[in-house]
């Protein structure tokens, strides 16, 4: 069994479990035997490309989700060419404040690939049970970063609901710095309408603790401004 093998075989499974797919479904979906797929889960035998990507349709998700993210590819990241704050990020995190039941989102981002200069395939992983499984969260997005020296937008598409779009607006990206401010744009589901929030993007995971929540929160200073332009600014 490689580390390759046991992380892709664990990938696979927990998307099985999110999809309420068992294992005899999964098999015939793409003609495997039973036993087949419960060694791919277990990393006992390694799988082609094809097999892969047959995998990931059958899940109804994009094949990246399945893939393995070494430690080194986080510290060196694929976004050689992206300014200040996200330079060399392979994974950035995202946190929301969510006065419906007053709890902090918590949002992983992982960068995937680059599609063009300055522009990087990402996967968005919204309210995730615990970090360490991020993956099996409630609302999965898949979209692009494109980076300019000014501004940083990030367009997403909910990958269960292909109607909602979403999108975060980063200020003066070139400015490094350990977190960065950001306007995020969607649709609420409880109940559905289109909304505006402050997203507080950071290198590292934070603490979701009170302190944290009263950064998100909309202060007297974001009121202010909102009255005076009409519309929510985040710098």
């Amino acid at each position: 069994m490689t580390d390759i093998a046991a992380e892709t075989g664990r990938q696979i499974r927990e998307m099985r479990k999110k999809r309420g797919m068992t294992l005899a479904e999964l098999a015939a979906e793409i003609h495997k035997s039973k036993a087949t797929i419960s060694k791919y889960e277990k990393g006992e035998i390694s799988m082609d490309v094809e097999t892969l990507y047959e995998i990931a349709d059958a899940l109804h998700i994009r094949v990246e989700q399945l893939l393995c993210r070494r430690p080194a590819a986080e510290a060196a990241g694929p976004q050689v060419d992206a300014p200040g704050f996200f330079a060399g990020l392979a994974r950035f995190y995202g946190y929301i404040f969510d006065g419906r039941d007053d709890h902090i989102i918590q949002c992983v981002f992982d960068v995937l690939s680059k599609d063009a200069p300055g522009r990087y395939r990402v996967m968005m992983y919204m309210n995730y049970p615990d970090l360490a499984h991020y993956r099996q969260c409630e609302t999965t997005y898949h979209g692009y970063a494109e980076h300019y020296d000014a501004l940083t937008d990030i367009d997403l598409t909910n990958q269960d609901s292909p109607m909602e779009k979403a999108s975060c607006k980063v200020l003066a990206a070139y400015l490094d710095a350990p977190t960065k401010w950001g306007l995020w744009t969607g649709v609420s589901s409880r109940p559905i309408m289109p909304v505006a929030a402050k997203i507080l993007l950071s290198k590292s995971p934070l603490a979701a603790d009170a302190e944290l929540a009263k950064r998100l929160k909309i202060s007297r200073e974001d009121i202010r401004l909102l009255k005076l332009y009409n519309m929510l600014p985040v710098t």
